[in-house]
């Protein structure tokens, strides 16, 4: 056998010769074929922000969301396996009533993050189980202030000013580090956020797709929730009309 043929790739605890979990690699794919999930920290807040993909006119609008509220001041977006990111939020939320619970305590970002890269690296040890098919992107402020971090399907967890996963990465990591993020409120944010899902789908166009965003900030008192259907539907039109200049 060889390090690109069949034997290697049958279980997460088997190496190849060359060093590689296939496992591992098969899940990334999972992640890149799904749409764009964005985040942006800046200077009062984080914004998320995802294109989800419809497969179906039959689907009710804001089903299947791709954004969930883990605590009162923590939100994760996901891009892969819609089923793998319901099993990661209710571990999350399990996580930070465990937090509450024990220290009597506002359970941090990173805290959450690095409880669920541990439980996704688990993951990865044994031949009875699989790698979860799932990149989720976990934002809150907390007495660290705004905080960002990415976990992947290996369990690594790092924290950025604007991260992108999914389908769209690179192009929206492209625009993200245009941006002076340090400088920008939540509303710029919002605004920003957009135009990137809006940009990275146009190479995806044959397939329609729904703005979802949230945010946490000083506007939210520090909660995550919904962006407001009036900001939403501004941001929309603004992202459509800077698609139009763009091309």
């Amino acid at each position: 056998m060889t390090s690109i043929g069949t034997g290697y790739d049958l279980s997460a605890s088997t190496y190849s010769p060359d060093g590689r979990i296939f496992q591992v690699e098969y899940a990334n794919k999972a992640v890149e074929n799904s749409g764009t999930a964005i985040g942006l920290r800046v200077k009062d807040g984080v914004v998320l922000a995802v294109e989800k993909l419809v497969h179906s006119k039959l689907l009710v609008p804001g089903a299947n969301r791709r954004i969930q509220t883990i605590d009162r001041h923590i939100g994760m977006a996901t891009a892969g396996l819609l089923a793998d990111g319901r099993n990661i939020s209710n571990r999350a939320r399990s996580e930070s009533a465990s937090i509450r619970k024990t220290w009597s305590e506002q359970p941090t970002v990173n805290a959450i993050s690095n409880r669920i890269a541990l439980y996704a690296q688990v993951y990865t040890l044994y031949s009875s189980v699989r790698p979860f098919g799932i990149s989720t992107i976990f934002a809150g402020i907390d007495k660290n202030g705004p905080s960002l971090y990415v976990v992947e399907p290996s369990g690594v967890c790092l924290g950025y000013h604007g991260a992108a996963i999914g389908k769209g990465r690179q192009l929206a990591k492209t625009e993200l580090e245009k941006l002076n993020l340090s400088e920008l409120s939540t509303r710029e944010a919002v605004m920003e956020a957009a135009r990137i899902i809006y940009l990275v789908h146009d190479d995806n166009k044959e397939k329609e797709f729904e703005l979802e965003m949230s945010w946490i900030g000083d506007e939210t008192n520090g909660l995550h929730v919904p962006v407001p259907a009036d900001l939403l539907t501004e941001a929309d039109r603004k992202a459509k009309e800077a698609l139009e200049n763009f091309e």
